[in-house]
């Protein structure tokens, strides 16, 4: 059984040294994104859902103007100033939380001494956007403590640009805007032009099934910054501002570019299959998703690739890579009955194939980020 609300917010307390009554407490979710990869920073579509494995941080106001992040998953703790540049603070793990109060204090105004305990279910490098949970999670704990309102589409793209100068790597909106907007029971139809967010529900009868592949996926450092190169020059090769607007047969020749926009259509007809609840259209655009990942844009892996078929033979309706690939997890849709049988033989096919060790999750659909209290909740992941 996994750890109740409030015994998660009481470790997130102690690593302040503070208790329950002493803090007050946020959550961010991370999340899953059933398909469109890979399109959030050309303008397209994608269709993410909130998770029910989320960050909670436990903060209290002291009189300096310092921050002090501890979390359960590290021995350390940071301390520091905004003056300090995000991308040098060490330890690195807290680098998106020195983005995040960066960013609050430039764009927001938001400028508070407080102290930080962290407690996370996400796992870190799998895909599953811990380190958007994290930096949503901040922002909302910073602004709280602030008396500061802010929340929706500005704290995800103030974690967004957080991200950005923390790390470097240059990611779209889209884990940000779900981990934000997240609603339990459906996926979110995110425009990534607009920034609307359309609910989409899921059936009943569906269930989500994560698979970790056992090899981490870490974006600095690897090819994710040279696909988003590509895919811009071949938009600006086109004449057109983003490949939101390219039509296929503009980008046949170009695999890059190919995939993004493709992968629109097959997001748009996800979504579409979804509402009539035409089940049996999902798995093929699925399998087509992480084709055109693999063979298009090439960030699959072959321990991806073996996850994928191990879990379409042990009955999944549909698998493909999430997240921007290069390892981490594949994300399947089965059927609601069988979620855990289905995982537990697709990762002992996958074990013997590749001598790696899998992690499956059955996921859940939840709420975006908000206040907590723990002293009321209970029963949460």
């Amino acid at each position: 059984m996994p750890p109740s609300l409030r015994s998660r917010a009481q470790t997130a307390a102690s690593l302040i040294d503070a208790s329950l009554d002493d803090c007050g407490f946020v959550r961010a979710p991370g999340r899953v994104n059933l398909i469109g990869e890979h399109t959030d920073y050309q303008d397209g579509f994608c269709l993410p859902m909130a998770i029910d494995l989320d960050v909670i941080v436990a903060w209290r106001t002291h009189p300096d103007d310092d921050v002090v992040v501890a979390s359960s998953a590290h021995t350390d703790r940071a301390t520091f100033d905004r003056s300090v540049p995000p991308s040098t603070l060490e330890p690195a793990w807290a680098r998106p939380a020195a983005g995040m109060a960066a960013e609050l204090a430039d764009d927001h105004d938001i400028r508070v001494g407080v102290a930080l305990g962290v407690d996370s279910t996400v796992p870190i490098g799998a895909g599953l956007s811990s380190s958007a949970a994290f930096e949503v999670a901040v922002g909302l704990a910073l602004a709280t403590a602030a008396g500061s309102a802010l929340t929706g589409d500005a704290l995800a793209l103030a974690a967004q640009r957080a991200e950005h100068r923390s790390t470097g790597m240059p990611c779209g909106v889209m884990d940000q805007m779900a981990s934000v907007h997240g609603q339990a029971g459906h996926a979110l139809l995110l425009d990534c032009r607009t920034l609307g967010v359309a609910p989409v529900r899921i059936p009943d009868d569906l269930a989500v099934v994560v698979v970790h592949c056992g090899i981490p996926r870490t974006l600095v450092g690897t090819e994710y910054a040279e696909r988003r190169a590509g895919v811009e020059a071949a938009a600006a090769r086109l004449g057109v501002p983003t490949l939101r607007d390219a039509q296929p047969e503009a980008v046949a020749n170009d695999p890059l570019a190919r995939h993004v926009v493709s992968e629109n259509r097959r997001t748009l007809m996800f979504v579409a299959a979804l509402r009539r609840g035409r089940v049996d259209e999902l798995g093929p655009l699925m399998l087509a998703s992480h084709a055109s990942l693999r063979d298009d844009y090439e960030v699959s892996t072959p321990a991806l690739d073996v996850l994928v078929d191990s879990l379409m033979e042990a009955g999944a309706i549909g698998a493909r890579l999430t997240g921007a690939g290069f390892g981490g997890c594949v994300v399947a849709l089965t059927p609601a009955s069988r979620a855990e049988q289905i995982a537990d033989v697709a990762c002992d096919h996958y074990r013997s194939r590749t001598n790696q060790v899998p992690t499956p999750f059955v996921v859940a659909a939840a709420d975006g980020a908000r206040r907590l209290d723990p002293t009321i909740e209970s029963g949460d992941r």
